[in-house]
């Protein structure tokens, strides 16, 4: 029953009636692509079928702008958090964390006690996609908040390794939309205090973009930058490089050489007494 047009029809179903972005079509196509090779194995006799639906083409999906913070913002950011309140320093702990391992949300919610190496030098050990482990360095400035909250919560000398490095009022592991909320609420504050330095649509993989764009500007190599943000390839880390306009504005004004010469004032110009003595006949 699976043809290359019921196919086709879906997908524009998809776009047309359920008005899904090309990035969803292109998603779905994907998938049906992955099942189509699978049972090409299972029955050969499907395989001309099977290459007409392989071979319809993915949509060109718009490009969406990378949204991050400035350095000011960052600062501004941290700074609405209220200290003199257990949640308040739990929540600075998490998002400096956030912003200074780079790391996607979902690897801050699963991250646990003993992710984190409590003695010089500091690591903390990080699980992204496909399960795949990366060991991200930490400055001694960058641990100050964490380790203050972790010796608060108990948690330095727990001997419970696998117990959530960051919980909610129950003690259960914050979740996602968890960590999204407690983002956006100061988010919000610090766009109140000084809207410019705080763009619309800031999520939480906007502290990553963030730090991959502070990591681009202070001219860290991409090999570096891939390997904290876990990247697979560096090509997904060039996106940073194409999107930032003012180290592109630095490298173009090094190379630049005048081409246009600007012309030469006549010498009459130049003679205050004789334009003096031309005015006055």
């Amino acid at each position: 029953m699976l043809t290359c047009e019921l196919v086709v029809e879906f997908l524009n179903w998809i776009q047309m009636e359920r008005n899904c972005s090309a990035s969803t079509r292109n998603a779905r196509l994907a998938a049906i692509r992955a099942f189509i090779n699978y049972v090409e194995y299972a029955d050969p006799s499907i395989l001309a079928e099977g290459m007409r639906i392989s071979s319809i083409p993915l949509k060109k999906a718009e490009k969406k702008a990378i949204s991050y913070l400035s350095v000011e913002g960052i600062k501004l950011l941290l700074k609405q958090p209220n200290l003199r309140k257990r949640s308040g320093r739990r929540d600075l702990a998490l998002l400096s964390l956030m912003y200074d391992t780079g790391a996607r949300v979902q690897e801050i919610a699963d991250l646990t006690v003993g992710s984190v190496r409590k003695s010089s030098p500091y690591t903390i050990r990080i699980i992204g996609k496909g399960n795949k482990t990366r060991i991200v360095p930490l400055l001694e400035k960058q641990t100050k908040h964490l380790f203050r909250y972790m010796q608060e919560e108990g948690l330095i000398s727990s001997n419970n390794e696998n117990a959530p490095l960051f919980s909610n009022k129950s003690n259960g592991k914050l979740t996602r939309s968890g960590i999204s909320y407690i983002l956006s609420k100061y988010i919000n504050k610090a766009r109140d205090e000084c809207p410019h330095l705080i763009p619309e649509n800031i999520s939480c993989h906007s502290l990553r973009h963030s730090k991959a764009m502070h990591m681009l500007q202070a001219d860290v190599p991409l090999v570096y930058i891939r390997d904290i943000l876990g990247h697979e390839s560096v090509v997904t880390t060039e996106i940073y490089a194409k999107v930032d306009s003012l180290k592109k504005r630095e490298v173009i004004t090094k190379a630049f050489s005048p081409t246009i010469e600007e012309p030469n004032t006549p010498i009459w110009l130049k003679d205050a007494d004789l334009l003096e003595w031309l005015k006055s006949l």
